[in-house]
């Protein structure tokens, strides 16, 4: 073969390269469509996604729907207003069953962890670039006016060659209105422009104000070095019903940063073995790493006992070392607020005093407490405290972020506590809902079934115990047993809500808190909300401390009455063993009766439904309810009633016996 031929040969092994490498993807569309106009003509924030490609996953499968693609995609923020937009938040309505695997330049706004999924659409929050300068300020420098966010993910049911794109794309960011985008073949684009009716508050500071939720948390940076910086994270609880037992905080470092060490709280688990394998070790040469707090990227924070308040090395923090409480402030204003210190190192390359940056994915958990969700960090005006020396004067951080969490109802069959109910006019017990705080994968019970009725006696004992006292109820009252009975409520806390009296002036209800953990619940509170402003009539909750929410304050909390323990009977103390070990175990109780007046409420039917509750809180979690209320069908035998019924009932059927005879 001549010399001549072999540039052609390189040429053409080159291109059967090239050509096999685009054939490992099932639709390949990486060409970058070219931007329409509408950008240029943009007076506001320019949105895009493009589909870059995708691949099919294993297993293949013949069912189209069902399958796997890995996908590539990339969406875009560019800020074409003569003002900075300030913490973006984008919107991507995905709608194919995506399931999230990474993204760069931003990170899901929720915190939630990779892989994550996203089927019904989720919010990006910008890392680390959160704020997106305007054009004339940077001289239209790209880099600081446009964000890139690079996705990968999994996608499934949509078969080549028709391209996978979401439902819509938008910001979610107060004053800004985004209209229905524009889609051409793998790009979607938007132009979002400012609300004219929102007022723009021009201002010399930098950063945005402080938000409301239900429980804020403040990451301030007291002092700042090369290679380390000095935090202080404090914790307010706002919300009446909102509440931590234990809290557990976690979050993420995005920078490989770790924990020297902490005053106020300190990590679940001492670990220094990511630093000492890793390039910590490496840039920290004299540093002994024996003592070093925390090298994980997810620590877990916990609270100090309280014994630990006045420690001069672990405590001596402000609102420091309660055990992990965290009360609502309508409870305890002193305890509805946590602080702790922690010493933060850097590495490489933000070694410098200015490089800060707080972690993101934060997450906030208790024993038996409300689902909180947490978004991102946002920059905010330096937070103030009260100068160490004792002065008048006040001290301002170098750098502010605050997280906002807000509670979240509980999914089905995903709560922590449960209701059951009765009345003095059946003497069924109507028992918490089957699996209604979840049922284990392998249960041989039937998890679907209604839960089967109950007499009194059995609230008293534990759901895996019920089993014969239910058979034997069903027995005595003729009912059908079911070839596999339902499963229990498997819920660590439940509350009968007995309708105890129904009178011409008013009505009483009983309410028994049982504690099925082996957990004591220290200053415990439990939330009633009735419809038809029933609470209106409240008079008085007798064994309890209650009181109703005001709702000028809380104008979603006004038809809520607040229960707590009287002092010294604030504990709710855990199950505990039966007096032999042939009895079942014993929960922990606590009972009261509830009483309203009719004056205020007049034309209420408390026996149709009127005298149950619409919701239930115990410390903060919202409780399932019963999906039926118990009927005036089953009444005791002993009813004089029911006596003179079956009397005329006989005496009925002995005269048309009588008739049929003539």
């Amino acid at each position: 073969m001549s010399c001549s031929s072999s540039p052609l040969i390189v040429i053409l092994f080159l291109t059967s390269i090239s050509f096999t490498l685009a054939q490992d993807y099932d639709d390949d569309s990486s060409s970058t469509p070219a931007m329409p106009p509408e950008e240029e003509n943009c007076n506001g924030a320019f949105l895009t996604y493009t589909f870059i490609s995708r691949t099919k996953e294993f297993p293949h499968l013949k069912n189209a729907s069902a399958q796997a693609y890995a996908f590539k995609a990339m969406a875009t923020v560019t800020n074409t207003m003569d003002h900075d937009l300030k913490q973006w938040k984008l919107f991507v309505g995905f709608q194919n069953n995506e399931i999230l695997v990474s993204t760069d330049g931003a990170v899901v706004a929720d915190g939630t962890d990779f892989p994550v999924n996203v089927e019904n659409g989720t919010n990006f929050v910008g890392f680390p670039q959160s704020d997106l300068q305007n054009s004339i300020d940077t001289a239209g420098d790209l880099t600081k006016i446009k964000v890139e966010i690079n996705m990968v993910g999994t996608q499934f049911g949509v078969k080549p060659p028709s391209v996978p794109m979401p439902k819509t794309i938008k910001l979610v960011n107060d004053g800004i209105n985004c209209p229905t985008p524009k889609h051409k073949g793998n790009l979607m684009y938007v132009c979002c422009i400012q609300d004219p009716k929102w007022k723009i508050k021009r201002s010399h500071i930098k950063f945005l104000p402080r938000q409301h939720g239900d429980l804020t948390i403040s990451y301030d940076i007291l002092q700042a070095y090369p290679t380390n910086y000095l935090a202080q994270v404090t914790m307010e609880n706002h919300h009446p019903l909102s509440r931590l037992d234990n809290w557990n905080l976690t979050w993420e470092w995005m920078r490989g940063e770790f924990i020297y060490s902490t005053r106020g709280a300190y990590t679940l688990i001492k670990d220094s073995t990511d630093c000492i394998y890793g390039q910590a070790s490496n840039y920290y040469q004299n540093i002994d790493f024996s003592k070093v707090l925390s090298c994980q990227k997810r620590p877990i924070l916990i609270d100090l006992p309280a014994e630990r308040e006045k420690d001069n090395e672990l405590g001596n923090i402000p609102y420091c070392c309660k055990n992990g409480a965290l009360l609502p402030p309508t409870m305890d204003p002193s305890l509805s607020k946590a602080v702790f210190q922690l010493q933060v190192y850097k590495m490489p390359p933000d070694m410098n005093r200015t490089a800060l940056y707080p972690p993101h994915k934060w997450e906030i958990s208790g024993v038996l407490n409300p689902h909180y969700v947490c978004g991102a960090p946002i920059r905010v005006s330096p937070a103030e405290f009260p100068d160490p020396s004792g002065l008048t004067s006040e001290s301002i951080a170098l750098a502010s972020w605050q997280v906002v969490c807000n509670m979240t109802r509980p999914k089905a069959r995903a709560a922590k506590c449960c209701v059951s109910y009765s009345a003095y006019y059946n003497d069924s017990v109507i028992p918490c809902s089957t699996c209604a705080c979840g049922c284990p994968e392998d249960a041989t019970c039937d998890t679907n079934a209604v839960a089967m009725l109950l007499p009194p006696e059995a609230l008293l004992v534990p759901f895996e115990n019920r089993t014969i006292k239910a058979r034997a109820w069903a027995h005595i009252k003729h009912w059908p047993l079911p070839r596999r009975v339902s499963c229990g409520d498997n819920c660590g806390v439940s509350i009968n809500w007995h309708l105890f009296s129904d009178y011409k002036n008013g009505w009483t209800a009983r309410i028994t808190i049982f504690n099925w953990e082996d957990y004591t619940f220290r200053n415990w509170f439990l939330a009633i909300q009735m419809k038809k402003n029933i609470v209106s009539g409240y008079e008085n909750v007798y064994s309890f401390n209650g009181t109703k929410l005001n709702n000028t304050v809380w104008p979603d909390l006004g038809d809520t009455i607040f229960m707590q323990g009287l002092p010294g009977l604030n504990y709710l103390m855990p199950e505990v063993d039966g007096k032999t070990l042939s009895d079942p175990r014993v929960p922990g109780k606590q009972q009261s009766v509830i009483s309203f007046k009719k004056k205020l409420t007049p034309g209420i039917n408390i026996r149709a439904g009127d005298g149950f509750p619409d919701k239930v809180f115990f410390n903060g979690e919202e409780c399932t309810l019963p999906e039926i209320l118990p009927t005036a069908r089953g009444y005791r035998a002993s009813s004089p009633v029911i006596v003179l019924n079956l009397v005329l009932s006989v005496a009925v059927v002995i005269l048309l016996m009588n008739v049929l005879m003539i």
